[in-house]
């Protein structure tokens, strides 16, 4: 069952209780990259594997999201400044314990590409906080899974 989530900033992202942040360089220049997570938000199912639903509403202010194993999001856009972050916080969520998430997507120009950084800040009670803890394999495995499929279709689309 779905449950509403505290409303948090973007400053929740360097607050949360638990925080996982990876990195990864990709070809493509911080523009198209931009682009894709936040002008084609219907387009992640193509490149993030864990997605199997993405569709903008209220006029891309927010979100729906749906994950491989069920879990459902709808989820604020909380910053979108083209072409260097793209963030947004989770306001409806079916994750058990779940009290507070923001995402944040930074991208910073690499040499002729970008180096995309993804925050998950997350707030819950005791199990859901050591849930998402022990789940940091996970979310670097489809992290490095997104980015490098992203930058695939990047590269031949600009081909």
């Amino acid at each position: 069952m779905a449950h509403l989530l505290r409303e948090v900033g973007l400053d929740f992202v360097g607050a949360a209780p638990v925080r996982h942040v990876f990195a990864r360089e990709t070809a493509a220049p911080p523009e198209a990259v931009y682009a894709a997570l936040a002008e084609d938000v219907a387009g992640w199912t193509r490149w993030f594997s864990a997605v199997t639903l993405a569709r903008p509403i209220d006029g891309g202010a927010r979100r729906e999201i749906r994950l491989r194993g069920g879990g459902r999001f709808e989820e604020t856009v909380l910053a979108a400044e083209r072409p260097a972050v793209y963030a947004y916080r989770v306001d409806l969520a079916n994750a058990p314990g779940s009290r507070a998430i923001v995402e944040e997507w930074r991208l910073t120009p690499s040499g002729a590409g970008t180096r995309v950084q993804w925050t998950v800040a997350v707030d819950g009670t005791a199990p859901f906080r050591a849930s998402v803890r022990l789940a940091r394999a996970g979310f670097a495995r489809a992290f490095r899974g997104a980015v490098t499929s992203l930058d695939r279709r990047l590269a031949a689309s600009a081909s």
